[in-house]
């Protein structure tokens, strides 16, 4: 289990508080206004913005004091974070080793999620040649080989049209939720939340509120969240 123990993140005049447990194996979706510090949150689960004070566990252990690197935590950003002089294949494959020294068995797995994700046949091109689409796809992959038990995701299919963030949705459910992992995404769109989101964790006036289940949420929104919605 995922846990924000009275945490408090602060910089300067910002200023955000969360004290509650992810639901394990889910998805949790996280909205807000702009502004009040929903991809901070999640950098500071990454380890990437150190708190001001609490703790952040998992599975009982504390985790501030752990680099990026060591914790149990993927991170999915806006712009995919695909090295423009790698191929598609070599991309994923970090996700399996940064030293890119794989083994057959490696790359054999690196083929298989490439297949998945519906590039089988795109993994010698670089990421300019690819759409936005595929290039959200193969970030996908990567984030599916490195088999972290918790995957953030910082809006990374914002750019994309309507129909092609509904399919990247629709993804992160069938190849991450399903198998088990924690997914916690932040979004502006309330739409997707309510796509995939089993819980939404309301970001307003400097709390990260607890976790609601996402048809409650949207049913009977509380007034900052009606404020927001408009």
């Amino acid at each position: 289990m995922l846990m924000c123990e009275q945490l408090v993140l602060a910089q300067e005049s910002f200023s955000l508080t969360a004290d509650f447990a992810f639901r394990e194996r889910a998805i949790t979706g996280v909205i807000g206004p702009s502004g009040v510090g929903k991809s901070t949150f999640l950098s500071a689960i990454a380890g990437f913005f150190a708190p001001a004070s609490g703790r952040i566990l998992w599975q009982g252990n504390d985790m501030v004091s752990l680099p990026p690197a060591k914790r149990p935590v993927s991170i999915l950003f806006q712009d995919n974070n695909l090295f423009p002089h790698l191929t598609v294949t070599q991309n994923v494959g970090l996700g399996l080793s940064p030293t890119l020294r794989l083994s057959d068995g490696d790359r054999s797995r690196v083929d298989t999620v490439l297949k998945q994700v519906g590039l089988g046949r795109l993994g010698d091109r670089k990421p300019a040649a690819l759409s936005g689409g595929q290039q959200s796809r193969a970030a996908l992959a990567r984030v599916l080989l490195a088999d972290r038990p918790v995957v953030l995701l910082d809006e990374p299919f914002s750019a994309l049209g309507p129909g092609l963030k509904d399919e990247m949705l629709d993804l992160v459910g069938a190849m991450l939720a399903e198998n088990g992992r924690t997914v916690i995404m932040v979004t502006h769109d309330p739409n997707d939340a309510k796509r995939i989101a089993d819980e939404v964790v309301l970001v307003a006036e400097g709390v990260a509120h607890s976790p609601v289940p996402t048809h409650e949420i949207f049913e009977n929104p509380p007034q900052a969240l009606r404020a927001y919605l408009g």
